[in-house]
């Protein structure tokens, strides 16, 4: 009976391999190549960071190869315009391009004002005087002071922005904001009048029911955010009416869970009045220079 059973299991197996056999053999050479593709969940799985996986990977002709790669410590990305169909930069056709103006280190050595009173100079000339000038031209109208122009280049030069390693310009980069001049915590004045906050340090932010709800932003973790970790300004008050701070985060004793909301630590803690800020760290005291002498 055990041997029957064998049989029965081993015909069914081969069975079972031929059908898909016929199956495969059925498809075309597309769809089974379709079929061998790995799956973009596959391919974030083996991956070490799975944010660089993209939909179009999976079609490459080794796609772990290329998402090891794409993974791999200071490797460029690929340019996002490689599988767009109009050419680079096409679409700034329609922009009208503003005039060059001179960096403001070369603006301040009054080259400007002294070409443009050479060219209303030059206009107001007639043109006898024009032919003139252009069969025997004079050199040296425009004199600038070397020294001048030696601190303009070398002592008040500024560094222009730059773009960093493996970024590449694309359309309307120009026009993003730039998050390098931006502080976590400050609120500027276009800021505070797009939230209808006014001028008054009382009112509190719009997002600071959340924080109180759901704790700090875990990306600064040692933000000061008044109402949170940091006691609320003098003159506003906790609560949930207009122009309240909602209320502090404590737990079941009463414990402030994030900062020192209540004002009751004190400034002890980030006081820097024992520091001596006259001595730099790392100078040599008198007796010290006295005993190498």
């Amino acid at each position: 009976d055990d041997d029957g059973d064998d049989d029965d299991d081993g015909n069914n197996a081969k069975s079972s391999s031929s059908s898909a056999k016929k199956d495969v053999a059925g498809l075309s050479r597309k769809q089974r190549k379709l079929l061998s593709r790995p799956k973009v969940a596959e391919l974030k799985q083996g991956c070490p960071r799975p944010e660089v996986v993209e939909v179009w990977d999976v079609t490459a002709p080794d796609p772990q190869l290329l998402v090891f790669l794409k993974a791999y410590r200071n490797t460029v990305p690929v340019p996002r315009h490689w599988s767009q169909k109009r050419k680079y930069l096409q679409g700034k056709r329609g922009l009208e391009k503003p005039p060059f103006q001179l960096p403001d280190f070369i603006e301040a050595m009054g080259i400007s004002e002294m070409r443009n009173t050479y060219q209303d100079k030059e206009d107001s000339k007639k043109l006898k005087q024009k032919q003139r000038d252009r069969m025997a031209p004079k050199m040296g109208k425009m004199v600038i002071d070397y020294q001048v122009l030696q601190d303009g280049f070398f002592k008040y030069q500024t560094k222009p922005s730059m773009t960093g390693v493996g970024d590449l310009y694309y359309e309307g980069k120009e026009f993003e904001a730039k998050p390098n001049v931006m502080r976590p915590g400050h609120l500027s004045e276009a800021l505070r009048k797009a939230l209808d906050m006014a001028d008054d340090p009382t009112v509190p932010p719009p997002w600071l029911i959340n924080m109180q709800r759901y704790g700090p932003p875990p990306s600064y973790p040692g933000l000061k955010i008044p109402g949170l970790n940091q006691p609320i300004p003098l003159g506003a008050q906790f609560g949930y009416q207009p122009g309240g701070w909602g209320q502090p985060p404590v737990d079941e004793d009463g414990v402030p869970l994030y900062g020192d909301v209540f004002g009751q630590q004190g400034d002890g803690a980030d006081s820097d009045d024992d520091v001596d800020k006259e001595r730099h760290w790392g100078d040599l005291g008198a007796d010290e220079e006295e005993e190498e002498e």
